[in-house]
């Protein structure tokens, strides 16, 4: 993938930046580092400007958080409780009441959490659907993701044009701080689960 990455930059320059920084917010598993820290060295070798290769990838960033907040609208909350009253609340055994929870949770700290969410890899992307369930204001929303977007995109695509051909070297860097990230995701949601459950069947216990 990160050779195909780097031809499509090489043909398509800025274009190709705004498109993939797109496809990437959309379908997290395409490396945006690879995307960020090449730009940032094509701007060494090329007519490439940098201050623009910030300016295509960070609206790549937005259009595609875009796309994924307007399908997290469309699952909204009203559509998860229907979802939640069938036989998938049943046999995850939750109530329409967690929905709104979740929904509280977000209002009251869904600015922040866009914006934090921007620095982490995979939940930088996905983050943008939770908003949109929430339905968080659209301004709000592109004002939290475009500020996180920007300070991504242009810490990486600098480094890159400071790094030089040794892109990649910084590149590894960063593959493990993804892995560390990765694995510390899966234990917080194990985790969360796990507390989830066990308070709920507490209060199960308390009724009967």
């Amino acid at each position: 993938m990160q050779d195909l990455i780097i031809t499509i930059m090489n043909q398509f320059g800025y274009l190709g930046v705004f498109l993939l920084i797109t496809l990437e917010n959309v379908f997290p598993p395409i490396p945006s580092e690879v995307i960020l820290l090449f730009g940032g060295f094509m701007t060494t070798y090329t007519k490439l400007n940098i201050i623009i290769m910030i300016i295509a990838a960070t609206l790549g960033s937005i259009f595609g958080a875009i796309i994924l907040y307007y399908i997290g609208k469309i699952f909204n909350k009203e559509r998860l409780k229907k979802i939640i009253s069938g036989k998938i609340g049943k046999v995850l055994r939750l109530k329409n009441s967690d929905i709104d929870k979740a929904d509280e949770w977000f209002d009251k700290k869904g600015q922040k959490t866009v914006f934090i969410c921007r620095f982490i890899p995979i939940v930088r992307s996905l983050i943008s659907i939770p908003a949109g369930m929430s339905e968080m204001p659209l301004v709000k929303f592109l004002i939290y993701t475009t500020l996180g977007s920007l300070i991504w995109n242009t810490v990486l695509i600098i480094i890159g044009s400071i790094v030089g051909a040794n892109w990649v070297s910084i590149l590894t860097i960063l593959d493990t701080y993804s892995n560390i990230v990765l694995v510390l995701l899966i234990v917080a949601f194990v985790a969360f689960v796990y507390l989830f459950y066990r308070s709920k069947m507490k209060k199960n216990k308390r009724k009967i």
